[in-house]
């Protein structure tokens, strides 16, 4: 061999001129993803300095090389641990330095063997080897010929499905006539995982050897199979669609030869028309005709066309410039509120100045509105009213329970199944920009990790902001200022502060008896008797049933239980009807409990007698104002206070704060100052099982403590609502409307309120004031003879 320059080319004597023994220790060379098997022939590129430096050993010495797989082919200098001890023995045919100072070399593994111990471990490996020597089988069994066969076959059937199988290669693998050698050579070119390949190197037994490369070699031909079907599969649907893509291109140009219009055009066409009668913004138009423009150049066929679709058809079918026009006359509005609906003359008010402005400014925005009341009487019915006496469309949407985000801001279309928000569905279905959108139940939106729904709706219920609404699925801002939004809610409590900031609040407190009676009579008994197939001469409910329905059959600020009740009446006469009994059917208070059966409140008897230290309280709860009787006993002990009837933390502190105050006046209500000392004082608040908590019980707390310690009893016709302080002030509370129809609901007739809610008088209705007096109080001492009788 001709002699070049050291520095580029190192020659090694050819394998045939090498008959030297493997020396015991060696330098090691760690390789990376891949698996040296003895007799495997292949070029290596060394770059790391530890193995550039072992392999100048093995070429300055005999050119045998230890080459073993490191476990983690991510580390750039493995230590012992990350080495395998099981390797090939190498040796170095031919190398060649490159000029970026790594090395090219050509290995060929000789022998198998395991690492014994490190010699050297700095700068370069060496290690001392055992040399792992085959059994060898002179004659094979059956077994191991069949298995023989059955690698060669596999081996040739895989090479086949992959496209590589030749001549040559078939005689290579009959030419083989060792187990082991037939192994490694299929092992090699297996394409095995590391741990996979590095687990056949370490099994001596050449026959155990090769029957783990055979169940290696069935699932790759399995996998292989399974992929060339796959393969097949796919050939076989691009060729489908470019013979379905040329037979259209055929039928287009007959189509167009006959004279006949193109499906694909005319959709587009027909898109084109849509757009233009839209008249959308110049930005949704915009984003109309570029999106349009992308289905004429897909294929009807492709998945994304149908999105775009919908899209579209969402974009023309909006209402961008479609608004009804307003009824303005005041008193034909006016005329229809009040046909629908009776009382409620704040709310009224609002809608008919909302439309006076209206008349005066027509370009002014819609108000927010919020009805707050309890459950049944008539947020909801009161909308549909609004919109019938404007002459505009009424869309409802209900917000109980919702708790994703996307349900008002609507998907992004990069979801699948993706749609506008709410708001937005429904301004489509009614076909207008300017209806009356009723939002229900705002006080009973939740939130979780899909997002908060009360923080995308401060977008839509601002003024100033949702003139440009922006929804996820359309991604194009909307004018909503013409929309006139009216939310219904229970409580505000539980409404986020910025939310309610944006909305006007018009409280609902409920009904009085005598309203209750009209509307009855006006709407009630007549939706009924028509829903139940009954006429008005079948059926006769005199006043004073109706009034003992109302009184004793229900206790309610709303309507819904009183709509109940007749409702079970008038299917109690259809059924005898129905029965052939002959009418007509006088219902009157003294054969109501036929059809009601037991009446389920009597109010005016919940407290017969005035009592020694029972005082009446008022509350306020999400059904209205309901009365609250607070019990006050004193028991022999040691000066405690009790508490019970599950209250809340500030009526214990009214408890506390009541019984302070009567300490500190003993003297005033003629009783000795030790009195207390021997005593325990124990505060019950029926029903024990209902939680109660709030402001207002604190005076009705000292009256009831005040009435037992002087045997005075309080009279139970007076309810009183307040907080106290440590010196008997008064303070102010709220509800009080709501309250007051507890009251009279109660029976109470006459009602001491702080003086600083005098003003909030204005708002009771007449009747109310007619039938309860209101006494107004700054301190305790003009409580105590309002409210506790002579002994």
């Amino acid at each position: 061999m001709a002699e070049t320059d050291k520095d580029d080319l190192i020659s090694i004597i050819e394998e045939e001129d090498r008959t030297d023994d493997i020396p015991e220790s060696l330098p090691l060379m760690p390789v990376r993803d891949v698996v040296i098997f003895t007799d495997m022939l292949l070029p290596l590129f060394i770059g790391r300095e530890k193995s550039v430096r072992a392999v100048e050993r093995a070429v300055s010495k005999d050119g045998y090389l230890m080459l073993a797989t490191q476990k983690d082919p991510g580390l750039e200098d493995p230590g012992p641990d990350e080495i395998y001890t099981i390797g090939t023995v190498g040796r170095i045919l031919r190398m060649l330095k490159l000029p970026d100072g790594r090395l090219k070399a050509l290995v060929q593994g000789v022998a198998k063997a395991r690492v014994v111990s490190y010699l050297r471990k700095k700068s370069w490996f060496r290690v001392k080897i055992e040399e792992l020597t085959e059994p060898v089988t002179d004659i094979l069994d059956l077994e191991t010929e069949a298995l023989m066969r059955n690698v060669r076959e596999y081996s040739e059937r895989i090479l086949a499905l992959r496209g590589e199988l030749s001549g040559e290669v078939s005689t290579i693998l009959e030419s083989i006539d060792e187990p082991g050698k037939l192994a490694d050579l299929v092992a090699s070119n297996l394409r095995l995982k590391i741990d996979e390949a590095q687990q056949v190197l370490e099994v001596i037994d050449p026959v155990g050897r090769l029957a783990m490369v055979n169940d290696m070699l069935s699932r790759e031909v399995e996998l292989s199979t399974m992929q060339a079907k796959i393969q097949s599969d796919v050939r076989e649907e691009i060729s489908k669609n470019q013979r379905d893509y040329f037979l259209r291109e055929q039928m287009r140009a007959i189509h167009k030869e006959l004279g006949e219009f193109d499906e694909k055009a005319q959709e587009l066409e027909e898109y084109t028309k849509k757009i233009r009668k839209a008249k959308m913004p110049k930005e949704a138009d915009k984003e109309a005709k570029k999106q349009l423009k992308r289905l004429e150049q897909m294929h009807p066929d492709a998945g994304e066309s149908s999105i775009i679709r919908t899209y579209l058809d969402w974009l023309v079918e909006m209402p961008w410039n479609k608004s009804t026009k307003d009824m303005l006359d005041i008193r034909h509005a006016k005329k229809i509120l009040d046909k629908d609906h009776y009382g409620l003359d704040k709310v009224k008010d609002r809608i008919l100045e909302y439309l006076s402005v209206r008349k005066l400014n027509p370009k002014m925005k819609g108000p927010i509105l919020c009805f707050v009341g309890p459950p049944g009487v008539g947020k909801t019915s009161l909308g549909r009213s609004i919109a019938a006496a404007m002459k505009r469309k009424f869309v409802r949407i209900s917000l109980g329970g919702i708790r994703d985000e996307a349900e008002i801001r609507g998907h992004r279309r990069t979801y699948i199944g993706a749609l506008p928000g709410r708001i937005l569905q429904g301004l489509k279905q009614c076909g207008k920009n300017n209806p009356i959108f009723m939002m229900d139940e705002i006080d009973k939106v939740g939130s979780d990790f899909r997002g908060d729904p009360s923080a995308a709706l401060l977008e839509a219920l601002d003024p100033e902001q949702n003139f440009e609404f922006s929804d996820h699925y359309l991604n194009l801002a909307f004018d909503l200022s013409k929309v006139m939004f009216i939310l219904t809610a229970n409580v505000t409590d539980t409404i986020p502060s910025a939310l309610l900031d944006r909305m006007e609040l018009i409280p609902l407190s409920g009904y009085t008896e005598e309203e209750k009676k009209i509307i009855a009579e006006m709407h009630l008994i007549p939706r009924q008797l028509k829903e139940n197939g009954l006429k008005s001469r079948q059926i006769s409910l005199s006043p004073g049933a109706l009034h003992q329905i109302i009184t004793e059959y229900t206790s309610e600020a709303g309507l819904r239980n009183l709509e109940r009740e007749i409702g079970t009446l008038c299917r109690k006469v259809a059924r005898k009807i129905a029965e052939k009994e002959k009418g007509p059917f006088p219902i009157t208070k003294g054969n109501l409990h036929k059809y009601l059966g037991i009446a389920e409140y009597y109010p005016e008897m919940d407290q017969e007698d005035s009592q020694v230290g029972l005082s009446t309280g008022l509350a306020w709860t999400q059904a209205g104002g309901e009365v609250l009787y607070i019990e006050a006993s004193l028991i022999n002990g040691k000066g405690e206070l009790i508490v019970t009837g599950q209250l809340g933390e500030v009526m214990q502190e009214s408890a506390r704060a009541a019984l302070t105050y009567t300490r500190a006046n003993l003297t005033f209500f003629g009783l000795e100052e030790n009195i207390l000392e021997n005593l325990d004082i124990h505060i019950h608040v029926p029903a024990g099982a209902i939680p109660k908590d709030g402001p207002s019980a604190g005076i009705a707390m000292g009256i009831a403590l005040i009435s037992a310690l002087t045997g005075r009893p309080v009279s139970k016709y007076v309810a009183m609502t307040g907080e106290i302080t440590l010196r008997g002030r008064v303070l102010p509370i709220g509800g009080l409307k709501e309250k007051a129809m507890g009251a009279l609901r109660g029976g109470i007739r006459t009602v001491i309120i702080p003086e600083k809610n005098k003003k909030e008088l204005s708002e009771i209705p007449g009747n109310v004031k007619r039938k309860i007096r209101f006494v107004p109080v700054k301190h305790m001492d003009e409580v105590l003879p309002v409210a506790l009788e002579e002994e």
